[in-house]
């Protein structure tokens, strides 16, 4: 509840007026019937035509302001929830950006996906049903009852008794059907992660012949939620026959216990008009209540969802220290002071006791066999992950004393998988420069040897799928590093950048880098001794350790992990040279 009262009240006025209207719509529903009765014992049995016309043109009146109040009513209810949902996903949105890779991982793409779409819709729908058809209720029966007492005291009883009746019935379904409507989320989410996969990876399972087994996983996913929209419909079923039964019931019992009290000369003829409507409209509410009432313990359910995603503390705070200032540059731009990291749910360290360099006007090379944590590098420069030991500085200054923004502002990156933007290249180009003209994009795509782009009939604004897919992988890696070199950095990351990239181009890009990023220093981290050969500096891992560190020639005189590597790369075996 807390979370739907931090939502609700920055719009707490629209709220009140909205619920304002609502009553105002009730009072106009419940008055009909009372002008109906009056007209009926009055004017028709007096045959008095000036008061029928008369209550006519009241009831036309009441008729129209009710109307405008149903239609604003569901005009405001509409506006609030859209808001509310808004805020919602805003919030959510810039808390999942706040998170980590490790915060992320928590909860997962599918089930960060299925709360902010799914469970926000149910719960804008879920505020909407209880403004509409739950808060009247209590309205509804306090003035219907009332009012049927004061035609006649047993008539009251009756309408006391049948409304109890009903919302005895209610619980004890909303009960039963909590338990179902509970798993419906966790089935979404399960959903949601196998349709994802067998989407993404589709080329996988068609090369491993695998389409029957994915089709039994994804059809027994549907099953399951099938399964329990089903049970939840028969609940829907099953209210709803039992309430229009007690409709029923209760104007028959009106008829029968109404003509006996007329005959009796407790009551005229209009009343049981009267009666009959006041007990449709209680029960009809009370009915709709009921439906809202299934779907609550699900709104319950994606509430508290959104909510452990807000009570979630992310693992990456911003520093709050002043330091010396973005225009201050140092001539070591990136160092490493005794750093380790392990991971929270690891029991050993994935680096251990680094201590390194990076310079600005040279290239750092980090090399090594996979797993020896070479990329956990570049994600603790850019603070994805928060060194356990040690510190990292930039230009002199602690990292963690740095905003993420700060710090982000000062580097370019490269990941390891090439990663594009659905739109144009030119847009994707402007995520390096919002401010980029036409001419410094040329000139980044020449740099990173993707002169192809001007092949291509629409040239900068030339579509790109999502992920790029639209593109080979050696094309994207091009993209990337120019997306990269537009942007004019302290320091420049690639990580694994050249992979995809054939000897010569991979030559040529290494040279034009020269020149775009001699004023900056430069951090590769690469699978191919070829890349590297000219660095400055190159430093070995071996299960996130320093094997050695030092310049090609000097590593292949003394580090044996080095050594190894040239071996199975170099043709001709090495020389030591």
């Amino acid at each position: 509840m807390k979370i739907i009262l931090r939502f609700l009240k920055p719009h707490k006025r629209l709220c009140i007026f909205t619920m304002l209207v609502m009553l105002l719509d009730v009072a106009g529903g419940l008055l009909i019937p009372t002008l109906t009765a009056d007209l009926i014992n009055i004017g028709v049995e007096g045959g008095n035509i000036q008061y029928i016309f008369r209550n006519g043109i009241i009831m036309l009146g009441v008729t129209v302001l009710t109307s405008f109040g149903t239609l604003m009513g569901s005009y405001l209810c509409a506006d609030l929830s859209a808001r509310i949902g808004r805020d919602m996903r805003n919030v959510l949105y810039d808390k999942s950006l706040a998170f980590s890779s490790h915060d992320f991982e928590e909860f997962g793409t599918g089930s960060m996906i299925t709360r902010t779409l799914s469970d926000v819709n149910i719960i804008q729908q879920s505020i909407v049903w209880c403004i509409q058809l739950v808060i009247p209720v209590p309205a509804m029966c306090i003035m219907g009852i009332v009012m049927a007492f004061s035609i006649d005291f047993m008539m009251g009883l009756l309408l006391i008794a049948v409304t109890g009746v009903i919302v005895i019935l209610a619980v004890l379904v909303t009960r039963k059907a909590s338990l179902i409507l509970e798993k419906f989320q966790s089935f979404l989410d399960r959903m949601n992660v196998v349709l994802r996969e067998n989407l993404t990876g589709v080329r996988v399972i068609r090369a491993f012949n695998k389409e029957r087994y994915e089709e039994g996983r994804m059809k027994k996913s549907f099953e399951d939620y099938a399964e329990a929209v089903i049970k939840a419909n028969q609940l829907f079923v099953s209210l709803e026959s039992t309430a229009l039964l007690g409709i029923n019931l209760c104007i028959v019992a009106i008829l029968w216990i109404g003509g006996n009290r007329i005959g009796s000369g407790y009551m005229k003829i209009g009343d049981i008009t009267a009666l009959t409507q006041y007990a449709v409209l209680i029960l009809y509410y009370i009915i709709m209540a009921q439906m809202v009432f299934l779907v609550l313990p699900r709104a319950h359910i994606c509430i508290g969802r959104i909510g452990e995603v807000l009570a979630k503390k992310p693992e990456i705070a911003d520093g709050m220290t002043a330091g010396p200032g973005i225009g201050q540059k140092e001539q070591v731009v990136v160092s490493f002071q005794n750093v380790a990291f392990r991971f929270a749910d690891a029991d050993e360290d994935t680096l251990e006791n680094l201590t390194f360099s990076c310079k600005r006007g040279e290239t750092t090379a980090i090399i090594g066999s996979t797993g020896s944590g070479k990329s956990t590098i570049a994600k603790l420069i850019l603070r994805f992950h928060d060194a356990t030991a040690g510190s990292v500085q930039l230009n002199g200054r602690d990292i963690r004393e740095m905003t993420q923004r700060e710090l982000r502002d000062l580097i370019a990156y490269v990941p390891q998988k090439a990663w594009l933007f659905s739109g144009t290249i030119a847009d994707n180009l402007r995520y390096g420069n919002d401010l980029a003209e036409k001419e410094d994009m040329e000139h980044a795509l020449a740099a990173a040897q993707a002169e192809f782009v001007n092949t291509l009939p629409d040239g900068l604004a030339a579509n790109v799928a999502q992920g790029g897919t639209n593109f080979s992988g050696g094309q994207k890696q091009r993209l990337s590093i120019a997306r990269a070199l537009m942007k004019r950095a302290e320091l420049y990351i690639f990580d694994d950048s050249f992979s995809a990239l054939d000897f010569k181009t991979d030559a040529a890009l290494r040279k034009a880098l020269i020149d775009e990023t001699k004023e900056a220093a430069v951090l590769i981290i690469a699978q191919r001794i070829s890349t590297i050969l000219h660095a400055e500096q190159i430093i070995a891992l071996e299960d996130g350790k320093i094997a050695g560190i030092g310049n090609h020639s000097q590593l292949m005189k003394t580090c044996a992990v080095y050594q190894d590597i040239a071996k199975s790369q170099m043709k001709g075996g090495y020389d030591g040279e």
